[in-house]
């Protein structure tokens, strides 16, 4: 007569003895304990009813979902294995396709009590061997009773072979005072192995803490309160009792998840020699791509969509700043997020729906490095840990930065393309000028419509504080006063017709870096149908050249240019202008609380006195 093996299974608060707990051992056709069951624990919830919900819901994605209590946390895992390897292998899988929490774990049935979730449910067949209780393959166990009877075994633990198996008969209920499903250490026990660990053990307990957002502190090896803390931490957050001491298999668990996402992100120590950077990136998801002084690329390495470009240039304070104002303008850093610049490094952290990065640089001994890193924010979750290696481990070796010779380089490439990174441009920009001492700027109402941002000659942040759909005439502030190397001198009502203007724009809008000087004529002191407060010129102008100061030969400004009219069926020639005159663009500053400096100038100005006079009073706005 074949024997019958069954599996013992803990229900509600009946407690066997640790040697028989049913999430924990599988047994052989002997009888004897063969091995632990191993399961994938991915959620554990405070609540049993919030446990079985969630269970629920994972029951409808895998058929072998189990939930267990677990020291006043209720665990859902997947399982049970016998095979470490088929467990890890499955465990992988399922977290590079997403299809559980990052955090999930291997853990061992050791660590469960009594079963919730199936209800009812009293044994489980592992996954990757015959199910538990089969004598043969494809055997199906016999399960006679909720909790069913066993062989007994003799005082060694292994079947005597000569003898016959006993009559079946109910297992009498354990007292209510046996213990409960084993536990792998007590707390002394596990405070006793911890102090048999060596320094680098130590550490590496602290590394991982770490990477897991637990532990801030230094790694010394020191287990303090400090560790103490983050291990508390860490066993919460797994569902696990907070004792603040990690047992063996926690420990091995901890150690196990760190060391599997770090070869997941293939984190390795790269020394950049050329460009004198030392740093930790993710091998697994980029790979060297050029070099383009003053930057290392990396592209992004199967389908991670993640970019790192590494900073290396000699400099000064200047320089590091000109960077500053520079990398804002990169496609691959949006113009949302927080920003930061000190006397010796900076920090931008740029935010869109479909880019999200963090750039870092600093100066030290005449040399500026640093590095950006670009991801989807899809991605948040697990770049958060990425991006904590690269700041912990960045450093600056040598005293080299990267050659600007070390490849050759067009002049379009450098002053253009910025080393072969994607310039992000405005979407519309216009002339102003500077109406104060403290950097308020007069510009066209169409400069400012519809902007998500506004800038200053690139780099500086305005705000609208007036606009006038009547005059067409907009004020801004810039974020911090400016000291404007001129400000505009208004010569309200002196303008006479025919004389000789000069306009002051930016004709090519960001394209070139300096305003154009374009000559034209004052032909009449109002518009062709006789509007008032605008001046008719003959002027080829461009849409840049709108909202730039109109002079006359002193330096005076009698006006400020229009944009063109689109409006209507009637196109006037190309060559009609319209500005606004000076005496209106007074009123209206005054009306905002600008002062408006009146001018004195007498005496026509050499032509490059004149150029120098409104190059530095004339301003590029930008609408991003």
């Amino acid at each position: 007569m074949k024997q019958v093996i069954c599996l013992l299974a803990l229900l509600g608060s009946t407690a066997l003895t640790p040697a028989f707990a049913p999430a924990a051992w599988s047994q052989t056709a002997g009888g004897g304990v063969a091995q632990e069951m191993i399961w994938l624990q991915i959620e554990a919830q405070p609540s049993m009813d919030i446990a079985r919900e969630r269970a629920s819901a994972y029951a409808a994605v895998f058929p072998d979902v189990s939930g267990f209590a677990t020291g006043g946390w209720y665990a859902i895992a997947l399982g049970p294995y016998t095979d470490r390897g088929a467990a890890e292998a499955r465990l992988r899988q399922l977290k590079d396709e997403a299809l559980v929490p990052a955090d999930s774990f291997i853990a061992f049935g050791r660590d469960y009590r009594a079963a919730f979730w199936p209800e009812g449910q009293t044994s489980f067949a592992p996954l990757d061997g015959p199910p538990l209780g089969a004598t043969e393959p494809g055997e199906t166990p016999i399960i006679d009773s909720p909790i069913a009877q066993a062989p007994i075994p003799a005082p060694d633990g292994a079947m005597d072979p000569a003898a016959d198996p006993a009559p079946e008969a109910p297992l009498a209920a354990a007292p209510e005072a046996a213990q409960p499903a084993f536990i792998e250490e007590t707390p002394a026990e596990a405070r006793a192995a911890e102090a048999r660990l060596d320094q680098p053990a130590r550490e590496m307990i602290q590394t991982a803490l770490q990477w897991f957002g637990h532990y801030n502190a230094r790694i010394d090896g020191a287990i303090g309160p400090g560790t103490r803390a983050s291990m508390t931490a860490w066993q919460t957050a797994n569902g696990l009792e907070p004792t603040g001491i990690l047992t063996t298999m926690q420990r091995e668990t901890l150690i196990e998840a760190y060391q599997h996402e770090q070869a997941a992100f293939g984190l390795s120590t790269i020394t950049e020699a050329e460009a004198g950077i030392e740093i930790t990136l993710p091998t697994a998801m980029v790979e060297f791509d050029h070099y383009e002084p003053p930057f290392v690329h990396y592209r992004a390495k199967n389908n991670s969509g993640v970019q790192v470009i590494l900073i290396s240039q000699p400099g000064d304070q200047a320089t590091l700043y000109g960077l500053y104002d520079v990398l804002q303008t990169l496609e691959v850093v949006p113009v949302t997020g927080e920003r930061a610049r000190s006397e010796r490094s900076f920090t931008i952290d740029g935010r869109s729906a479909n880019v999200a990065s963090h750039a870092y640089a600093e100066l030290s001994k005449g040399l500026i490095k640093g590095y950006i890193v670009a991801w989807n924010p899809s991605d948040d979750d697990k770049m958060a840990r990425v991006l904590t290696a690269m700041q912990s481990s960045f450093r600056s070796i040598g005293d080299k930065a990267l050659d600007p010779g070390l490849v050759p380089l067009s002049d379009d490439s450098r002053s253009g393309l910025l080393s072969g990174l994607e310039v992000r441009r405005p979407a519309l920009s216009r002339s102003g000028f500077y109406v104060d001492g403290n950097g308020t700027v007069a510009t066209v109402a169409e400069a400012v419509e519809g902007c998500n941002r506004i800038t200053l000659d690139l780099k500086t942040e305005a705000s609208v504080i007036a606009a006038d759909a009547v005059t067409g005439l907009a004020l801004l502030k810039p974020a911090k006063p400016l000291s404007p190397p001129a400000v505009a001198e208004l010569l309200p009502g002196s303008a006479r017709e025919g004389q000789e203007i000069a306009v002051s724009g930016y004709s090519y809008e960001d394209r070139l870096p300096a305003p154009a000087m374009t000559f034209g004529t004052l032909e009449e002191g109002k518009g062709l149908d006789g509007e008032t407060g605008i001046a008719r010129l003959t002027l080829d102008a461009l849409a840049g050249d709108a909202g730039g100061p109109v002079l006359d030969a002193t330096g005076a400004v009698i006006g400020m240019l229009l944009p063109r009219s689109t409006e209507g069926a009637r196109k006037l020639p190309a060559s009609v202008a319209y500005a606004l005159q000076a005496a209106p663009l007074a009123a209206r500053l005054t009306e905002a609380g600008v002062t408006p400096r009146p001018s004195a100038r007498s005496g026509a100005l050499a032509p490059e006195d004149l150029n120098r006079l409104s190059d530095g009073m004339t301003v590029l706005v930008s609408c991003w």
